[in-house]
């Protein structure tokens, strides 16, 4: 047989014949009906809301609810995300209206535990994990209890304002009168909380508290110990404010209206300002009860100095573990934030040697801190906003905060010491903007680096195995 003629005929045989071993079998499609479409929605969003009251970005919410929700069948899926709720909507093929969810996102309680839990269960539904079998680990989260008791997150709230009074190089009564304030300030933020009194007013009773307490402090002076004479209340209210200031989301606000979140940045944004606000207030009252009943304090001229280095980083990160453990982090999380708080202060004790202001030496420490930690984040699998602001807090400037409101206090309608006052507190603010852009950049250089680094060391895996 001529060989153009036996290639025709093996091409017609190849339309009748199959070689089944050389043939890849196709894949069962899942079937989708209504009734197995809502409980894949109801998932989605309810992983989306626990992730978003827990400190989770939108943008982060958002991606994790199309994700889940592909992996069980439902593409596309689209995601409204606001402040205050989070709405799901999914038309398939041929049905006559779309399928539409939406939660109600209640007041945010952060929970680094139990968002490290959500990431875990996001990485096994990816990698097969049954609805039926999701749908469980999830209630399991769900109703996971908060990790530490409340007498330890008051210790540790305290133990913040130590790391605080280190930095600035107070001596052991200065640590131990910061201790007895910020813990007076937590436990009476605590009570009212019970009380379901609105944060805004908790800000103020505790600043007004731990304001009280460093106005008191100041009689220990008659006693005629030397270490007394050294007690400078601006640290103690200085810790506070740190405190007070720990919980706010202000890199999730950041990162949100750069994503492109107006709403949900709007609202945070707000709650910030509002939170802020309170701690404003709270220590404006407490420095005017204290100037009626004598024990008021005078305008320091200058800025609190800081401590000898070492004290310096080893403040920074008893502030990063203090912020981890309230914030409810386990032991890997609490680790990766100390180290993470040590090389954003490097980064702006480098900075302020060379030249750059406060406000610009404060982004990129911020920048430094936050770009380490976006990589060891998705090498260690813990939430990036988790140790993101554990390790940005010690440079919160608290000390200028409480410096500018007392020069106002204390101006005696002068105006140009009000004008000073206003013009350290434009300075604070201008630094914990710093500090939230420097973040928020640190996490979107951070991505595309570890995917680089991702990509050049997966090769070498494969040739050592």
């Amino acid at each position: 047989m001529p060989p153009q003629r036996r290639k025709l005929f093996s091409s017609l045989g190849g339309l009748v014949h199959t070689n089944v071993a050389s043939t890849s079998l196709t894949e069962a499609l899942p079937v989708v009906d209504e009734t197995l479409a809502v409980r894949i929605l109801d998932l989605a969003i309810r992983i989306g809301e626990t992730m978003l009251v827990s400190g989770a970005p939108a943008s982060e919410v958002t991606l994790t609810i199309i994700r889940v929700s592909a992996v069980y069948g439902l593409d596309p899926v689209h995601v409204d995300v606001t402040y205050n709720s989070i709405t799901v909507a999914h038309h398939q093929s041929g049905a006559t209206r779309p399928i539409t969810l939406m939660r109600v996102v209640k007041g945010a309680v952060t929970d680094h535990d139990k968002l490290q839990r959500l990431q875990a269960l996001l990485a096994d539904i990816t990698t097969g994990l049954t609805l039926d079998q999701a749908i469980e680990r999830y209630r399991q989260i769900r109703r996971t209890p908060f990790l530490y008791r409340p007498a330890i997150v008051v210790a540790t709230q305290a133990l913040l304002a130590v790391g605080v009074a280190v930095m600035f190089g107070g001596n052991w009564l200065v640590m131990v009168l910061a201790f007895i304030a910020a813990g007076a300030a937590a436990l009476t933020q605590l009570g009212l909380a019970r009380l379901r009194v609105p944060h805004f007013f908790s800000q103020i009773a505790g600043a007004f508290v731990l304001t009280m307490v460093a106005a008191v402090a100041q009689l220990l002076r008659l006693t005629g110990w030397a270490d007394a004479d050294m007690v400078r209340p601006s640290i103690i209210v200085a810790s506070g404010v740190v405190l007070m200031l720990a919980g706010l989301t202000v890199v999730g606000a950041a990162q949100d209206a750069i994503d492109g979140f107006a709403l949900t940045a709007t609202g945070r944004i707000l709650e910030l300002m509002t939170q802020t606000l309170g701690v404003v207030l709270g220590i404006l009252v407490g420095l005017q009860t204290a100037r009626v009943i004598g024990l008021g304090m005078d305008a320091p001229n200058d800025a609190l100095p800081l401590g000898p280095i070492p004290l310096q980083f080893a403040g920074a990160a008893v502030i990063a573990v203090s912020v981890a453990v309230f914030n409810g982090a386990r032991s890997r999380i609490i680790v990766v934030s100390a180290v993470l708080s040590l090389i954003a202060w490097l980064g702006y004790l480098a900075s302020s040697a060379i030249g750059f202001d406060a406000a610009t030496a404060a982004g990129i420490g911020a920048f430094a801190g936050s770009v380490v930690g976006i990589m060891v984040a998705y090498r260690l699998h813990v939430p990036s906003v988790a140790i993101t602001t554990a390790a940005i807090l010690p440079l919160v400037p608290g000390a200028a905060v409480f410096r500018g409101l007392l020069t106002i206090v204390e101006a005696n309608a002068t105006p140009e010491l009000i004008l000073t006052g206003f013009g350290i507190l434009v300075g604070a603010a201008v630094v914990g903007i710093a500090l939230a852009v420097g973040a928020s950049l640190g996490i979107y250089v951070g991505q595309p680096l570890r995917g680089t680094l991702a990509s050049v060391t997966r090769p070498r895996t494969r040739t050592r195995r």
